[in-house]
């Protein structure tokens, strides 16, 4: 029996499809093309979606249901075999203050209740999982806190428990925010939900730019410990509910080979660490102006490199990819799932093969051991970045490294901030290895070595930082001294949160800036 046939059989398994990794979420563009894509996705090896049509168009009055488009779309997922990953998403227009559908608070939260437990009555045991809002943290929720969220949460959970005790809430964020969880949690939220989701886009640009594999790696932990220190469930499942890399509409060999990658790497890489479920966005479309989009298909409904990459890696993992642990390659990267290795070199295109009996006991024995790519720097008092040519990184590592622009002299090199330039040119994007800074570390000392240039201007810039409150500037402008030396300066922060949410810890900004500058060194002390 060859292994697609075996697939086939396994996806043919409700309880199988319950375990299995593999998901699409979808966005509202084209959620309604569900007769022509769930085929596809499911000859590509998805088994799961996440989608469902938002509270309004639900319940477009209060006490008045409308079931029709949300029973088509779910018979239509079960007959390809493919489980719903459901949502309460957003807000109704009459239950809001001004008639919107993305406005907090609600004018009754027994407006609330009396929706999660329609949906949860209506469609509990076919779809047991619920992730409450969509992005709370990001900008679809106007006036929205943690506080606002953690009530919605609780009430949901509590809601939904009532009608059916088999069902999950989930708390769902935008990007990697685990200060956004932290506070929701701390808000009330504890005790109120069963799974955590994240949407790490950036994380998986990090992978692009080449070396994010450590950062990434890292989620997982992070996670944990943010779960452990608040008294939640440090085997609370985690799920990646969305995350993408576009591509070109019109077919570009370079550009859909390196989406097709980043979605074989991001899909190991979080298998690896633990996450339960993980959500490619998006099945088709839609365009952002700009020419690109994150479908698997295209809008022609062509198949891109990326939905070949996706059933290759479910053919060769299998319905539901039992991980091993990792094998060290001489630098290279190597994961084995049964008897299958998943290796890439840095910035390589990863390959599959099947694994020796001695790679095989070697991934066991790693299995719970720390990855070993990378310098572990827990113990570590301070560390540091030195700009120039060829970076020196000492665990910080310069993000988008082209907002600077080398500077070389006789003896030494350096980087320039490309003030003038404008745009990105203001920001030097840096990011600290999370052996360094595992939550909750907050208190740090970030020092940056500058000097002037001799154009008799002035230059200076601020710090922003990754806090427990999101990103936020210091509020301390350093002007740089005039003179041939270099000078340094130190910022003092006490809320720090290092998380990695939008792929970088913290930057300088140069934005007010009179002039160009060169930056030498920066470095973090605990």
């Amino acid at each position: 029996m060859t292994r697609p046939l075996l697939l086939a059989l396994a996806l043919l398994s409700p309880a199988l499809a319950e375990d299995s990794p593999w998901g699409i979420a979808l966005g509202a563009e084209w959620s309604g093309d569900y007769p022509k894509f769930n085929p596809l996705l499911h000859e590509a090896g998805v088994t799961w979606v996440r989608y469902f049509p938002e509270w309004h168009s639900m319940q477009p009055a209060r006490g008045e249901w409308s079931f029709d488009r949300a029973d088509a779309s779910l018979a239509s997922a079960k007959a390809h075999q493919i489980r719903i990953a459901g949502g309460l998403w957003y807000a109704a227009p009459w239950a809001t203050s001004d008639g919107s559908t993305r406005k907090v608070p609600l004018k009754d939260i027994q407006d609330w209740r009396d929706y999660v437990k329609g949906m949860v009555t209506r469609y509990g045991k076919d779809v047991p999982w619920w992730e409450v809002w969509n992005e709370f943290n990001g900008s679809f929720s106007e006036g929205g806190t943690p506080a606002i969220y953690a009530e919605l949460v609780r009430e949901a959970y509590k809601t939904a428990k009532a009608v059916n005790p088999d069902v999950k809430v989930g708390l769902s964020v935008a990007n990697f925010d685990t200060g956004f969880l932290d506070a929701t949690i701390k808000a009330g939220a504890a005790g109120h939900f069963n799974y955590v989701c994240v949407h790490p886009y950036e994380n998986l640009g990090a992978l692009a730019e080449g070396g994010g594999e450590r950062g990434f790696l890292s989620m997982a932990g992070s996670l944990r410990q943010m779960l452990a220190a608040n008294g939640q469930k440090q085997d609370t499942p985690l799920w990646i509910t969305e995350f993408g890399v576009q591509s070109t509409i019109a077919p570009d060999d370079a550009a859909d080979r390196k989406q097709a990658d980043m979605f074989t790497k991001g899909y190991v890489l979080a298998l690896a660490q633990g996450f339960d479920k993980i959500f490619w966005f998006e099945a088709r479309g839609p365009a952002y102006g700009k020419g690109t989009d994150h479908g698997i298909l295209r809008q022609d409904w062509s198949k891109r490199p990326v939905y070949e990459a996706y059933r290759t890696l479910t053919t060769e993992l299998g319905a539901e990819p039992g991980y091993t642990g990792w094998v060290d390659l001489d630098g290279a990267f190597g994961f084995v799932f049964g008897e299958k290795l998943v290796t890439w070199a840095p910035a390589g295109t990863p390959k599959f093969s099947l694994a020796t009996a001695a790679l095989i006991a070697q991934a066991k024995e790693n299995a719970s051991k720390p990855f070993p790519w990378g310098t572990d720097f827990a113990k570590a008092a301070a560390i540091s970045c030195k700009l120039g040519a060829t970076n020196g990184n000492e665990g910080i590592e310069q993000k988008s490294p082209e907002t600077t622009a080398v500077v070389n002299d006789l003896t030494s090199t350096c980087r320039r901030a490309k003030v003038k330039e404008g745009g990105e040119g203001v920001y030097a994007y840096f990011r600290v290895d999370p052996s360094f800074v595992p939550f909750p570390t907050k208190e740090l000392e970030i020092t940056v070595v500058a000097k002037r240039l001799p154009t008799g201007e002035s230059a200076g810039m601020n710090l922003t930082y990754e806090s427990l409150n999101g990103y936020k500037g210091s509020g301390e402008w350093w002007t740089i001294p005039e003179g041939k030396d270099w000078s340094e300066h130190t910022w003092k922060v006490k809320d720090a949160n290092f998380a990695g949410g939008w792929g970088w810890n913290f930057r300088t900004d140069a934005a007010g800036s009179g002039a160009d500058f060169l930056i030498r060194e920066v470095r973090v002390k605990k």
